[in-house]
C-alpha cells in the first residue's frame, strides 16, 4: 500500500489571515500528480469539536459566513477543496474530472486524520451538492467511525435534474458510454442563471473567483455523468447511516429562462423533490428540512432565508449533542 505524504506547514490562504491551508499530495491518477487542499479556520478558543466541509461541482471553498457561524457555535473549521477543484486544480489537469467518486476518499480520509491529530474527537461531516452526495456514501461506508459524530448535506445530489424518460432510457447509457469514452462531452443543462444569482459583479452580494466557480458551463463530460449515476444508484436503493444525519433543501425548484424572482427563490440547480424522495429512504436517524426561498447553495440565499438555515442547523446539532 502506497503512504501518503503527511503534510508539516499551513501556508496562508486566500481568503486572508483567519485562514490556513495544507496541500495533500496523493499517488498519480490517469492524469498524473494529485492534491488536494484543507483549508482551516480555527476558534479563537481551544475545542474538540469540528467540521469538514465538501463543496459542489464547479465549485470551491469561499463560503466564509458559514466558517464565522461554526466558529461562533464552538466549532473549529475545515474545508477541502477536492482534486481538480479550485485551490487543488493543477496546470496539467482537467477541471473537475473525475471517473467514481471513491477517488475522493482519500482525501477526506486523510483530512479527518489530521483533523484528529490536531486535537479534534468529533466531527460534522458536510457537503452540498455533489459534496453532499460524496459525504453522504462516505458515511455509510465508514458506519463505524471514530471521528465522524453526524452529517449535514445541504441540497444534495441524489438524483439528476430530468425528466423520468431522461432517468430511465437516456441516462443509463450515457453512463455506459462513460465508462468507454470518459472525456466525450454533452450539453450540461445547468441554468445559466445561479452564479450569476449568486456573485456580486452580476446579481448577488457574494465575490468569489469566477475561473474556479464559472458564470457558465455548458458542457460536462460522460466521465462525471457515469461516476454521479453509479453513486445514485447506491443512494436510490436506500442506504444506512449511524450517525444523525440532516437533509435540507429549498421548498420549490424553477428553471428561470430569465433574470428574476424564481433565480433568487429557488433551486434553480437540483429537483427538491428528488432529495426529499431519496433522503426518506435512507435508513437511520433523519432529519429532512424545507428551507423556504432557499437557493441551490442554502447558506448563499438572502440573509433571512440564511439566517433561519442556520438557525434550524445548530438547533438540530444541539439536540443530537454534536
Amino acid at each position: 500500500m502506497t503512504s501518503l505524504k503527511i503534510p508539516t506547514t499551513y501556508q496562508a490562504d486566500v481568503l486572508g489571515s483567519d485562514y490556513q491551508q495544507l496541500v495533500l499530495e496523493f499517488p498519480d491518477d490517469y492524469e498524473g500528480k494529485v492534491v488536494a487542499t484543507l483549508v482551516r479556520k480555527k476558534n479563537t478558543q481551544t475545542t474538540t469539536k469540528a467540521i469538514l466541509y465538501i463543496h459542489g461541482f464547479i465549485d470551491y471553498f469561499f463560503q466564509t459566513e458559514m466558517a464565522d457561524q461554526f466558529n461562533q457555535q464552538g466549532f473549529d473549521f475545515y474545508a477541502l477543496d477536492l482534486r481538480k477543484y479550485g485551490r487543488s486544480r493543477l496546470g496539467h489537469q482537467q477541471l473537475y474530472n473525475v471517473r467514481d467518486l471513491s477517488e475522493y476518499d482519500a482525501e477526506i480520509n486523510k483530512a479527518l486524520e489530521i483533523i484528529q491529530a490536531e486535537g479534534h474527537d468529533a466531527v460534522l461531516l458536510s457537503g452540498h451538492s455533489t459534496g453532499g452526495l460524496i459525504c453522504t456514501l462516505f458515511a455509510a461506508h465508514h458506519p463505524q467511525h471514530s471521528l465522524i459524530k453526524g452529517l449535514w448535506a445541504n441540497s444534495p445530489f441524489y438524483d439528476f435534474n430530468m425528466s423520468e424518460f431522461e432517468k430511465n432510457k437516456a441516462l443509463p447509457q450515457l453512463s455506459k458510454l462513460g465508462r468507454l469514452l470518459p472525456n466525450l462531452t454533452i450539453p450540461s443543462g445547468l441554468n445559466k442563471w445561479y452564479v450569476p444569482s449568486l456573485h456580486c459583479h452580476y446579481h448577488g452580494e457574494w465575490n468569489f473567483n469566477l475561473e474556479w466557480k464559472q458564470p457558465s458551463y455548458k458542457m460536462v463530460k460522460l466521465s462525471f455523468v457515469r461516476a454521479i449515476h453509479e453513486a445514485q444508484k447506491e443512494i436510490h436503493a436506500g442506504v444506512t447511516l449511524t450517525i444523525p444525519t440532516l437533509v435540507m433543501h429549498s421548498h420549490q425548484t424553477t428553471n428561470p429562462k430569465k433574470w428574476g424572482i424564481e433565480a433568487q427563490t429557488s433551486d434553480v440547480i437540483l429537483n427538491v423533490h428528488d432529495i426529499q424522495k431519496y433522503a426518506e429512504k435512507m435508513i437511520g436517524d433523519i432529519s429532512i428540512q424545507t428551507i423556504e426561498n432557499g437557493l441551490h447553495d442554502l447558506v448563499l440565499s438572502a440573509p433571512k432565508v440564511r439566517e433561519q438555515v442556520y438557525q434550524n442547523l445548530f438547533a438540530w446539532i444541539k439536540e443530537k449533542g454534536i
